[in-house]
């Protein structure tokens, strides 16, 4: 086992399974069989998120391509994704699903819909000694990866979540979001701590560029990683500075690398999380080129689970964006390799535009090969939004449509390889996964939550104290507190004054 003695914390986390691509055949249709029955045992879990992909996303993505995507030959089932107050899911409660098991609803993180704190497949791995890990392109306190780390009420705390994810000491947090873990006198969004100092004490190595993140040697008897590549999210593919942000793909063989020593095995979550903003945006280049991105890092945990024999890796979106459509406008073909020769997102290029966007034919033709008419480029000049309008001339160039600049509620396909993957077949729902992941490992889903709290079941309150932050100490919300102590004010609470916890 290789562990170290940490905080006991509140965290949620996801396990998924594994799809290993073999090498391909000389005529390019026939890869290995998928080691699905072979008597492997389950060791590693690889949990990979498109965010916001689904199947006309993989059928654009293969035109785009020219050739199958790694997980085409790996398809197993679909699953439904609403939640547990809308058809249509978002990506708290689709999380908390995939992590959970249990249904929640939208915006909620880590919770059922009454406020119980759920056990996550990432916290019952590491009740299995195993180590863990978080990989986004998002802010890593972003929903998808909050949901297998953290338990908040609201999606947008993400200090919070990011003070949770260090009390709960993933052994690897990889993604963006560096303001969420540093203080406001530093320019940062958190209030009153220093998060990414406290991480530092604990152990953690931070890491802030490619080259560091490449160089790392991590020891997990004795430091955790922590890389934090941006202030915000990461830059999308297409303008990603290679020389400071790794990719994705490096990213998750840089955690495949770090975990893969623990003879108990790991979990790791990887997200692909900008698909979904591209399909927020109706960005059909931006979509392809960070499913390509995506394609590549599922590319590295195939490698590993070809060679180890012992990995699940499990392929799945949180939800669709968009309501993408392979075809567009009565078309009878449908043409996304055309995307290729787009070179920006439509907002960087509507970024270009001057006041009056009379450049709009000079700068359209700057990121793009393709041919303007005169009628496209008045549309993108008197549109009210710039960039919408600049997204909806290269979808229709392309045949790619949008039906929606919201999350759709269409069955989501799952792809799986390694043992246990071919109990992914059938209609699913999204609570079947973690279940089925949990199954296959041997891993004890549905658990207690650990509760850090006073030995004595108390606590009495000092000067500057406030029911939330008494709760963050101790992991509890602070409503639960209020209940449990029959507070009529939490703000009004007074040194001397004494919490009592379940």
């Amino acid at each position: 086992m290789i562990k170290k003695l940490g905080v006991a914390a509140l965290s949620a986390g996801l396990i998924f399974s594994g799809i290993s691509v073999t090498a391909a055949s000389a005529d390019g249709n026939n890869q290995m069989n998928n080691s699905s029955n072979n008597g492997d045992k389950t060791k590693n879990i690889i949990y990979m998120i498109p965010d916001g992909f689904n199947a006309d996303y993989a059928t654009n993505y293969r035109h785009f391509k020219g050739e199958d995507a790694v997980w085409d030959n790996h398809l197993k089932g679909m699953y439904s994704t609403y939640s547990a107050d809308s058809n249509i899911t978002d990506s708290a409660a689709a999380g908390t699903a995939m992590s959970t098991g249990v249904k929640t609803n939208n915006g909620i993180i880590g919770l059922d819909p009454e406020g119980n704190p759920q056990q996550t497949i990432l916290e019952a791995s590491k009740d299995k000694d195993m180590s863990t890990g978080l990989v986004a392109t998002s802010t890593i306190t972003h929903a998808t990866p909050a949901a297998f780390g953290a338990h908040v009420e609201d999606r947008n705390n993400e200090t919070e979540i990011a003070r949770q994810l260090i009390d709960n000491e993933i052994d690897v947090l990889l993604g963006g979001g560096k303001n969420n873990f540093i203080p406001e006198s530093e320019g940062g969004n958190q209030t009153e701590v220093n998060v990414l100092q406290q991480a530092e004490e604990q152990g953690y190595q931070l890491v802030e560029n490619r080259n560091q993140l490449l160089e790392a040697d991590i020891d997990l008897d004795s430091e955790n990683l922590l890389g934090l590549f941006a202030d915000d999210a990461l830059a999308p593919e297409m303008h990603r500075n290679t020389e400071e942000e790794p990719s994705l793909a490096e990213m998750t063989q840089t955690a495949i690398d770090t975990l893969k020593n623990d003879e108990d095995g790991f979990f790791l979550m990887v997200e692909g999380s900008q698909i979904d903003w591209a399909g927020h945006d109706n960005d059909a280049a931006w979509a392809m080129t960070d499913v390509g991105a995506f394609e590549a890092a599922v590319q590295e945990a195939i490698n590993f689970a070809k060679e180890d024999g012992n990995t699940l890796v499990v392929v799945g979106g949180d939800h669709e964006t968009g309501g993408m459509t392979a075809g567009a406008n009565g078309s009878g073909t449908a043409n996304p390799e055309l995307l290729h020769s787009v070179t920006a997102t439509g907002e960087n290029i509507a970024a270009e535009l001057n006041d009056d966007r009379s450049n709009t034919s000079e700068v359209v033709s700057e990121y793009t090969d393709m041919e303007f008419s005169e009628e496209e480029i008045q549309s993108i000049q008197e549109a009210e939004d710039p960039k919408s309008a600049i997204n909806a001339v290269i979808s229709a160039k392309a045949n790619v449509g949008w039906t929606s600049t919201n999350h759709t509620g269409v069955d989501i396909p799952v792809y799986a390889y390694g043992p246990g993957s071919d109990q992914f077949s059938g209609s699913l729902d999204n609570t079947d996964l973690p279940k089925i992941i949990a199954e296959a490992a041997g891993i004890e889903l549905g658990g207690e939550i650990s509760q850090n709290q006073p030995d004595d079941m108390k606590y009495t309150i000092k000067s500057g104290d406030t029911l939330f932050e008494i709760g963050l100490k101790y992991n509890y919300l602070w409503t639960t507190l209020q209940e449990i102590n029959q507070f009529p004010n939490p703000h009004l609470i007074y040194p001397g004054d004494e919490v009592y916890f379940k």
